[in-house]
C-alpha cells in the first residue's frame, strides 16, 4: 500500500497518556510516513463536547482513529465510541483502569484497546486541586509512565499498526493491559535494580486511583477526603522519584535505551550516549 498514513487523534478529558500521544509518533517532527491530526473535547467529557470532537474528525479521511481519554463508561465516550463503530475505520481506544468494564464492548466493535493500569484518576477535589496542582500531578504521572516503559508500549503498539496499513497486510489491533511487568520489559533496563524501581514506581502509580476514587465519589466529608487526595498525590510524587532514580542509575551505566524514529517511521536503537541510532537490518 506505501504512502502516508493519515491518523486522526480524539482526545476526551485528560490521562497521562493523553498529552503527548502525537508527539511520541514524531518526536522530532520530521517522520515523513504519517500525518496526524488532533481533535479535543477540551477538559470536559459531555456527550455535546465529545461527539462534536468526533464527528469534526470523521468529516475527514483517516486510515486509523486513536480515541484517548478517561471515564469511557460515562455518556460522553459511549457515545463517541458508537459514532466510530459506524464509521468503518479502525479504532484504538486508549484508557485507564475503569475501562477494563467495557472490554467485551470494544472486542465486539472490532476496537483494539490498551488499558494503562498506571494512569490513574487525579484527586478533583475544589479545596485541593487548583491548576498548579494540576499541572504537577500530571508531570508526575507523565515521568512515571515514561521512565517504566509503558508509554514506550503505546508507541511500539500504534508503530506496528502503522506498519500494516502502510505495507498493506492483516490489520491486528492491539488488545493490551499494561501492567508493571509489560510495562518494564518494554522499557529495556540493563539494570536489576533500575529495573526494580521502576516496576516498584508503577505499581505505586496504580494504587493512587483507590484513594482518589474514594475521595471524589464515597466520602462526602471534607475532613476525610481533603487528606485522602493529598495522600494519593504524594504517592504519585513519591513514584516519580523512584522513577527518576531509576533512570538515574541507567545513565550513571550509560545503558539508557533510546529508541528515536527515522524519517520512514522505523526505530532506531542505542545505548551509550555517544553511539548513533542503528536502523533496523532491511529499513
Amino acid at each position: 500500500m506505501g504512502g502516508v498514513v493519515k491518523i486522526g487523534i480524539l482526545k476526551a478529558g485528560c490521562l497521562g497518556s493523553l498529552p503527548l500521544i502525537e508527539f511520541l509518533l514524531d518526536e522530532r517532527a520530521d517522520r515523513e510516513d504519517i500525518q496526524v491530526r488532533v481533535f479535543g473535547s477540551g477538559a470536559k467529557v459531555t456527550p455535546e463536547d465529545c461527539v462534536e470532537c468526533a464527528e469534526q474528525a470523521l468529516k475527514q479521511s483517516f486510515d486509523l482513529i486513536i480515541f484517548v481519554g478517561p471515564a469511557q463508561i460515562t455518556p460522553g465516550p459511549t457515545e463517541v465510541r458508537k459514532l466510530l463503530r459506524g464509521s468503518g475505520k479502525p479504532v484504538i481506544v486508549i484508557s485507564d483502569t475503569p475501562a477494563k468494564r467495557i472490554i467485551k464492548e470494544l472486542e465486539d466493535a472490532g476496537f483494539g484497546y490498551i488499558i494503562v493500569e498506571a494512569d490513574s484518576m487525579i484527586g478533583a477535589r475544589r479545596e485541593f486541586l487548583d491548576p498548579v496542582e494540576m499541572a504537577l500531578y500530571n508531570s508526575d504521572i507523565i515521568r512515571v509512565l515514561a521512565v517504566t516503559g509503558a508509554l514506550n508500549l503505546i508507541v511500539s503498539e500504534i508503530d506496528r499498526v502503522i506498519d500494516a496499513i502502510k505495507s498493506g497486510g492483516n490489520l491486528n489491533l492491539p488488545r493490551l493491559i499494561i501492567d508493571s511487568k509489560r510495562a518494564v520489559e518494554a522499557a529495556g533496563f540493563s539494570n536489576h535494580y533500575a529495573k526494580a524501581k521502576a516496576m516498584a514506581a508503577y505499581e505505586l502509580a496504580k494504587q493512587v486511583s483507590t484513594l482518589t476514587f474514594e475521595a471524589c465519589f464515597k466520602v462526602q466529608e471534607p475532613e476525610i477526603y481533603i487528606p485522602l487526595v493529598a495522600a494519593a498525590h504524594e504517592i504519585i510524587r513519591a513514584a516519580a522519584n523512584l522513577a527518576d532514580e531509576a533512570r538515574e542509575i541507567e545513565k550513571k551505566n550509560d545503558s539508557v535505551l533510546r529508541r528515536p524514529h527515522f524519517r520512514d517511521g522505523s526505530r532506531g536503537e542505542k545505548r551509550l550516549l555517544m553511539e548513533k541510532p542503528r536502523k533496523p537490518k532491511g529499513k
